[in-house]
């Protein structure tokens, strides 16, 4: 047996540009010398000289959203409901409630590097690259996509780099049975900068987060914030997505990883 682990994850951390500037966010460091009077306050009368070096412990303390890092969307960050499409309106669930399966499966990566900042990808797009790399959907595939906004990590223009999912794209993959799904850029849609220019032109709203808003007709998650799709072939791979579990979240964190593993796909 052969395994090989590729981590799709960004770090989480003070400096690198990951999100809008509101948004950031904050992690305080504690060394192990600034420990040990923490340390103290359980034991009374310990003097510093009697651990170990002379060292506590180090730990940090963050203020951080649950959309901060590589993290996982559930549907109850969309809307309050979902699955009108399948007949079966119901409340969308929440980050602790989506069910273990959807975020351990076979991989597919869609390669729209080639497509320009704020395009929003359509079914065809879909369809089409599916037949490039000779794949057809299998039901609670994961199924990422690699756009420009990954090669812009860290960088001043990362928030608005990348192309988007657009409503028809997204849904061509929830009726093929689809649940999961990632992108490499802030957003699944198309980064905001570009959506704000299309409503001021036409005044619709219904461009406003339309990939997510697919969640209303078929509940689904998707990983954001992805990194390294670069190093992963289109299909043959496992993915590992499973978020915290944080009671009635919108979302969760994650450290996704991919898997290469010959007894998977045995």
């Amino acid at each position: 047996m052969t395994r090989k682990l590729v981590d799709i994850s960004i770090f989480l951390d003070n400096e690198t540009i990951s999100d809008p500037p509101s948004f950031k966010p904050k992690i305080e460091y504690f060394t192990h010398e600034d420990t040990v009077e923490r340390i103290a306050e359980f034991f009374p009368g310990l003097e510093k000289n009697e651990l170990p070096d002379g060292q506590g412990w180090a730990v940090e303390v963050a203020t951080i959203s649950t959309h901060n890092g590589t993290h996982l969307d559930a549907p109850y960050h969309f809307h309050n409901t979902m699955d009108d499409a399948l007949g079966e309106k119901k409340p969308s669930i929440t980050i602790d409630q989506v069910p273990l399966e959807w975020c351990f499966a076979p991989g597919v990566k869609l390669d729209f590097r080639h497509f320009p900042d704020g395009y929003v990808v359509t079914a065809q797009d879909v369809e089409d690259e599916l037949k490039r790399i000779n794949y057809t959907l299998q039901p609670l595939d994961i199924v990422v996509v690699n756009t420009r906004a990954g090669s812009r990590f860290g960088h001043s223009d990362y928030v608005s780099s990348g192309c988007g999912m657009g409503y028809e794209a997204t849904m061509y993959l929830l009726e093929r049975g689809v649940r999961l799904t990632g992108i490499d850029g802030w957003s699944w849609d198309a980064p905001f900068v570009h959506t704000q220019k299309k409503y001021e032109e036409t005044k619709d709203a219904s461009l406003i987060w339309e990939g997510h808003k697919a969640g209303r007709d078929i509940g689904y998650c998707h990983l954001e914030k992805l990194h390294n799709l670069e190093a992963l072939p289109a299909f043959g791979f496992y993915i590992s997505c499973f978020p915290h579990k944080i009671r009635g979240a919108s979302a969760g964190w994650t450290r996704a990883v991919a898997i290469f593993d010959d007894k998977l796909f045995a």
